[in-house]
């Protein structure tokens, strides 16, 4: 930068953001310099690519150009802005240091995410002002756009409005390396998870370092402008074993790294322009500054945060009545509503279930908002990434639940963490991160005392009854339409999840055959949908390969790539089918693992997935073969063909696997209806 005033700039910069409209010599008096000072400074700005000129519509000569602030320009603003905020707390800090007699001078400390400022006091965010952004979008139309991914978008929205302070963008290489190795960013900052923008090989080649893209929903509606610093392939196994503990895709995040998410990474300042829409819950929905300054109006000086990705209950209630009792703290009631694990109740079906209840919480010390975050599950790295994003939002203390944020079992049937290991790395950090952390504790019901208790303070365990649901038992009653008695939930709460999840024989599922090509899987399919025809009760559809191929998917062809898109057709439509609380039964060849995993992923939002792979053997299937591929196959003639020169994975844990040779189609549907009603899918 030519300009050596480094306070002249950002005052230049502010200025020209805040009154874009405002004459030179309006600028100038503001600034407290010349005329000839301010051209100056403009001439430099423009130079450096900070600062560019523009045509007004004006008569008045002196009023036909102007200046507004690059892309460029904006990141350099905001990070003046940052260099300012500190040494304006630099200063308070030792002069309140000097008043008390706590000290005379401010020991220099390495940057953390969580620089001393005053309690509630605004944090940085990476909007533009309105007139900037109004130019901006205009702008952003001759630039590449990048259509966000739901997780983008999530991790975008809290980048602009401060809840991932002091991250200024997505990660850089540098950061990234940091980050992954040992939780903590190029300069030093604490924080413990890769937040990168993974883009497709096809985008990556058509930009480069230094480029400026457009970041959009998946409506094309412009976000923010990311200005490119780094782009690079990632070694994802390396990041899966550093940052989950295990390169194992029974992991979700590990599968999303190895098989949603992008083989590029992109990183580089934001300029943010707008935040997402949101149309649910508008009210429940807060910024950090936002509940920063809801903190401040009502004088909460102290806030303990209820990290919550399920439904509340009974133990919950009691459990933060006791949190906030030891915090001595006001309660915010802070559950994720952006992505979360496979299989969890919908967000839509949870708030409904909050609000329910929030109303048995004291109104003068609680509070409920909604945090659009996606979650990793990545255990004690999680926990202590969801502290320094509670902190960012206004809160003093946490409390960190046994195996926080765990994402269940392992390959091997093992829990990936251990039930402390959140909590050790949450207390080694917590000093640094500037919240403090309120034990979760086990609540149990102690059916004489007919109350809630610490499992770990009963004294008298040997005389009394210890009563207790856990997730898998719950969701067993919801399936087969049991009780649930009143001591375990709120009336309201199973009253909602009862709407959202009937028993399993009011709802509708998918079946999805697997095999080779002429296995019998659209003879089987076709059984089972008459079968179920027979019974009535719910409409039955079926999703054969080769008709979906030509009714929904006659333009693709035989690549992966394709076969990937044709099942994920099928998968999209067998889960709409599902929603609608009716049955999709599906016979495609499927060979993929992880394509298989992502259909069952969508559909399981909706009801039950029962995937059934019909294992005859390659030879057996040759030895059919009525439409001649195998040969086709065999002399070279069809390429990609799955079980010759193409793998089929064949499934591991399959609800039910069948074998066609000799036996008749007849007993291998009625397997099938056997296993439809074992698990309280159909009537008996």
């Amino acid at each position: 930068m030519s300009m050596t005033d480094t306070d002249l700039l950002f005052r230049l910069l502010r200025q020209i953001d805040v009154a874009p409209q405002a004459s030179q010599r309006a600028t100038a008096q503001a600034l407290g310099i010349s005329l000839g000072g301010l051209n100056t400074a403009l001439r430099a700005a423009t130079q450096d690519g900070l600062v560019q000129i523009v045509d007004r519509n004006s008569t008045d000569r002196r009023q036909k150009v102007g200046y507004a602030l690059t892309q460029k320009g904006a990141a350099e603003k905001a990070r003046l802005v940052d260099d300012f905020l500190a040494r304006k707390r630099a200063e308070y800090n030792a002069l309140h240091a000097e008043l008390t007699g706590t000290g005379a001078t401010l020991s220099p400390a390495k940057r953390t995410a969580t620089m001393a400022m005053p309690l509630h006091a605004p944090i940085p965010e990476l909007y533009v002002s309105y007139d900037s952004a109004q130019k901006l979008k205009l702008e952003a139309a001759e630039l590449p756009s990048w259509d966000l991914t739901p997780r983008q978008v999530c991790d975008l929205e809290l980048l602009m409005n401060g809840g991932f302070n002091p991250l200024k963008g997505f990660m850089g290489r540098e950061d990234y390396d940091g980050v992954v190795e040992n939780m903590r960013t190029a300069d030093g900052a604490l924080w413990p998870m890769p937040i990168t923008l993974d883009v497709s090989e096809a985008f990556a080649e058509t930009i480069e370092e230094g480029q400026d893209i457009a970041l959009r929903d998946a409506e094309g509606v412009i976000l923010a402008i990311l200005s490119i610093s780094d782009k690079w392939s990632p070694d994802k196994a390396r990041e899966a074993e550093k940052v989950y503990g295990a390169d194992d895709i029974a992991h979700p995040a590990v599968n999303y790294l190895h098989n949603v998410a992008g083989p590029i990474y992109l990183g580089g300042a934001i300029t943010g322009i707008q935040q997402p829409v949101h149309y649910d819950f508008r009210a429940r929905r807060d910024t950090p500054n936002e509940l920063r300054a809801y903190f401040r109006k009502l004088g909460w000086r102290r806030v303990v945060a209820f990290q919550t990705r399920n439904p509340l209950h009974r133990a919950h209630q009691e459990l933060t009545f006791r949190a906030a009792k030891e915090a001595q703290a006001n309660l915010l009631i802070h559950p994720v509503v952006g992505m979360t694990k496979p299989g969890d109740v919908d967000h839509f079906t949870r708030v409904r279930c909050y609000e329910a209840v929030l109303d048995k919480y004291p109104a003068a010390t609680t509070t409920m908002s909604l945090l659009n975050l996606a979650m990793r599950m990545a255990g004690p790295r999680e926990a202590v990434w969801h502290g320094i994003i509670r902190k960012n939002h206004g809160c003093t203390h946490m409390i960190v639940g046994r195996d926080h944020a765990g994402p269940g079992k392992n390959s091997a049937g093992e829990d990936f963490y251990g039930p402390y290991d959140a909590q050790d790395l949450f207390r080694e950090h917590q000093e640094e991160i500037g919240i403090e952390m309120v034990d979760f504790k086990h609540m149990v019901y102690v059916q004489e005392r007919a109350q809630y208790e610490p499992a770990d303070e009963i004294k008298d365990k040997d005389d009394v009854t210890i009563l207790n649901i856990s997730g898998t038992e719950l969701r067993r009653r919801l399936r087969e339409g049991l009780d649930i008695p009143e001591w375990f939930s709120f009336p309201e709460v199973v009253q909602e999840l009862r709407r959202t999840s009937p028993p399993r024989s009011q709802q509708g599922f998918t079946v999805f055959f697997t095999g080779l090509s002429g296995s019998g899987k659209s003879t089987i399919a076709n059984a089972i949908m008459v079968k179920l025809m027979e019974q009535g009760g719910r409409p039955v559809t079926l999703l054969d390969g080769d008709v979906v191929r030509k009714n929904l998917s006659s333009e693709l062809g035989f690549s992966k790539e394709h076969r990937d898109l044709n099942i994920r057709r099928i998968g999209y439509v067998a889960s709409e089918i599902t929603k609608n609380g009716g049955i999709a039964i599906c016979a495609p060849i499927a060979p993929y693992t992880a394509t298989r995993r992502a259909v069952r992923e969508e559909i399981e939002q909706f009801g039950a997935f029962v995937e059934i792979h019909v294992a005859t053997s390659i030879e057996e299937c040759e030895r059919r073969d009525r439409k001649g591929l195998y040969k086709l196959a065999r002399e070279g003639k069809i390429k990609e063909f799955t079980g010759i020169s193409d793998p089929y994975e064949a499934p591991t844990a399959a609800e039910l696997v069948v074998d066609t040779e000799a036996v008749d189609v007849d007993y291998c549907a009625q397997q099938v209806l056997l296993k439809l009603e074992s698990m309280g899918l159909i009537a008996a």
